[in-house]
Protein backbone atom coordinates (compact mmCIF):
# COMPACT_ATOMS: atom_id res chain seq x y z
CA UNK A 1 0.00 0.00 0.00
CA UNK A 2 1.09 3.46 -1.33
CA UNK A 3 1.69 6.42 1.17
CA UNK A 4 -1.08 8.22 0.33
CA UNK A 5 -3.21 5.08 0.50
CA UNK A 6 -2.47 5.39 4.35
CA UNK A 7 -3.15 8.46 4.45
CA UNK A 8 -6.42 8.43 2.67
CA UNK A 9 -7.49 5.91 5.02
CA UNK A 10 -6.49 7.78 8.07
CA UNK A 11 -7.90 11.33 7.15
CA UNK A 12 -11.68 9.13 5.82
CA UNK A 13 -11.28 7.50 9.82
CA UNK A 14 -10.94 10.73 11.48
CA UNK A 15 -13.56 12.63 9.23
CA UNK A 16 -15.77 9.20 10.50
CA UNK A 17 -15.12 10.08 14.10
CA UNK A 18 -15.61 14.09 13.65
CA UNK A 19 -19.65 12.51 12.10
CA UNK A 20 -19.98 10.67 15.10
CA UNK A 21 -18.87 13.54 17.55
CA UNK A 22 -21.03 15.97 14.81
CA UNK A 23 -24.61 14.48 15.43
CA UNK A 24 -24.51 14.69 19.55
CA UNK A 25 -22.78 17.91 19.75
CA UNK A 26 -24.86 18.97 17.26
CA UNK A 27 -28.23 17.68 18.88
CA UNK A 28 -27.36 19.42 22.27
CA UNK A 29 -27.25 22.88 20.23
CA UNK A 30 -31.05 21.91 18.93
CA UNK A 31 -32.20 21.17 22.56
CA UNK A 32 -31.02 25.03 23.01
CA UNK A 33 -32.33 26.02 19.45
CA UNK A 34 -35.69 24.15 20.36
CA UNK A 35 -35.43 23.28 16.44
CA UNK A 36 -32.83 20.25 15.02
CA UNK A 37 -33.29 22.32 11.83
CA UNK A 38 -32.26 25.27 13.52
CA UNK A 39 -29.30 23.30 14.65
CA UNK A 40 -28.44 22.19 11.09
CA UNK A 41 -28.43 25.45 10.03
CA UNK A 42 -25.73 26.81 12.83
CA UNK A 43 -23.55 23.69 11.99
CA UNK A 44 -23.56 24.68 8.08
CA UNK A 45 -22.92 28.38 8.23
CA UNK A 46 -19.78 27.64 11.42
CA UNK A 47 -18.29 25.14 8.58
CA UNK A 48 -19.25 27.45 5.36
CA UNK A 49 -17.16 29.87 7.54
CA UNK A 50 -14.11 28.09 8.33
CA UNK A 51 -14.21 26.79 4.38
CA UNK A 52 -14.32 30.01 3.72
CA UNK A 53 -11.45 31.13 5.88
CA UNK A 54 -9.36 28.08 4.25
CA UNK A 55 -9.91 28.65 0.61
CA UNK A 56 -9.27 32.42 1.09
CA UNK A 57 -5.64 31.52 2.94
CA UNK A 58 -4.72 29.21 1.13
CA UNK A 59 -5.61 31.53 -2.40
CA UNK A 60 -8.06 28.85 -3.78
CA UNK A 61 -10.92 31.22 -4.77
CA UNK A 62 -12.16 30.21 -8.33
CA UNK A 63 -13.53 32.38 -10.74
CA UNK A 64 -17.43 33.06 -12.14
CA UNK A 65 -16.13 31.05 -15.24
CA UNK A 66 -14.76 28.05 -13.85
CA UNK A 67 -18.37 27.51 -11.36
CA UNK A 68 -20.34 28.82 -14.28
CA UNK A 69 -18.88 25.39 -16.09
CA UNK A 70 -19.94 23.15 -13.54
CA UNK A 71 -22.72 21.01 -13.98
CA UNK A 72 -26.04 21.21 -12.66
CA UNK A 73 -26.07 18.22 -10.34
CA UNK A 74 -22.41 19.55 -9.01
CA UNK A 75 -24.28 22.40 -6.88
CA UNK A 76 -26.50 19.64 -5.03
CA UNK A 77 -24.07 18.62 -2.47
CA UNK A 78 -24.64 21.25 0.12
CA UNK A 79 -28.31 20.18 -0.21
CA UNK A 80 -27.34 16.34 0.47
CA UNK A 81 -24.97 17.81 3.51
CA UNK A 82 -27.95 19.61 4.75
CA UNK A 83 -30.14 16.30 4.66
CA UNK A 84 -27.27 14.29 6.27
CA UNK A 85 -26.62 16.93 9.38
CA UNK A 86 -30.39 17.60 9.54
CA UNK A 87 -31.13 13.31 10.10
CA UNK A 88 -28.57 13.29 12.16
CA UNK A 89 -29.19 15.54 14.54
CA UNK A 90 -32.37 14.60 14.78
CA UNK A 91 -32.06 11.13 15.03
CA UNK A 92 -28.99 10.88 17.50
CA UNK A 93 -31.61 11.12 20.37
CA UNK A 94 -33.55 8.38 19.82
CA UNK A 95 -31.01 6.02 18.42
CA UNK A 96 -28.18 6.83 20.00
CA UNK A 97 -24.44 7.46 18.68
CA UNK A 98 -23.85 4.01 16.94
CA UNK A 99 -26.74 2.62 15.92
CA UNK A 100 -27.12 6.38 13.96
CA UNK A 101 -23.30 5.70 12.77
CA UNK A 102 -24.47 2.05 11.89
CA UNK A 103 -27.18 2.69 10.07
CA UNK A 104 -25.23 6.00 8.10
CA UNK A 105 -22.88 3.38 7.02
CA UNK A 106 -25.21 1.25 5.50
CA UNK A 107 -27.06 3.81 3.28
CA UNK A 108 -23.93 4.75 2.62
CA UNK A 109 -22.69 1.98 1.14
CA UNK A 110 -26.16 0.81 -0.39
CA UNK A 111 -26.13 3.69 -2.63
CA UNK A 112 -22.13 3.25 -2.98
CA UNK A 113 -22.85 0.50 -4.77
CA UNK A 114 -25.09 2.07 -6.94
CA UNK A 115 -23.27 4.74 -7.55
CA UNK A 116 -19.96 2.55 -8.52
CA UNK A 117 -22.08 -0.03 -10.88
CA UNK A 118 -23.04 2.66 -13.00
CA UNK A 119 -20.27 5.19 -12.51
CA UNK A 120 -22.62 7.82 -11.55
CA UNK A 121 -21.16 11.48 -11.43
CA UNK A 122 -18.18 10.73 -13.87
CA UNK A 123 -16.90 7.67 -11.54
CA UNK A 124 -14.99 4.74 -12.56
CA UNK A 125 -17.55 2.07 -13.17
CA UNK A 126 -16.96 -1.00 -10.37
CA UNK A 127 -18.22 -4.26 -10.46
CA UNK A 128 -20.96 -5.21 -7.65
CA UNK A 129 -19.22 -8.45 -6.89
CA UNK A 130 -20.45 -10.66 -3.97
CA UNK A 131 -17.88 -9.72 -1.71
CA UNK A 132 -18.85 -5.75 -1.75
CA UNK A 133 -22.79 -6.80 -1.57
CA UNK A 134 -21.38 -8.85 1.34
CA UNK A 135 -20.05 -5.79 2.90
CA UNK A 136 -23.11 -4.11 3.01
CA UNK A 137 -24.79 -6.93 4.04
CA UNK A 138 -22.67 -7.44 7.35
CA UNK A 139 -22.80 -3.66 8.02
CA UNK A 140 -26.50 -4.30 8.07
CA UNK A 141 -26.04 -7.20 10.80
CA UNK A 142 -23.79 -4.58 12.54
CA UNK A 143 -26.81 -2.05 12.47
CA UNK A 144 -29.21 -5.07 13.65
CA UNK A 145 -26.82 -6.10 16.47
CA UNK A 146 -26.31 -2.49 17.59
CA UNK A 147 -29.74 -2.62 18.68
CA UNK A 148 -30.12 -5.67 20.31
Amino acid sequence: MSSQYIFALIAIAVGGACISTQAPINARLGSFAGDPVVAAAISFIVGAIVLSVIVVLRGAVPSVGQMAAAPWWAWVGGALGAVYVWAAVWSVGTLGVVTMVAALIFGQLAAALVLDAIGAFGLQVREVSWTRIAAVGLVAAGLVLSRV
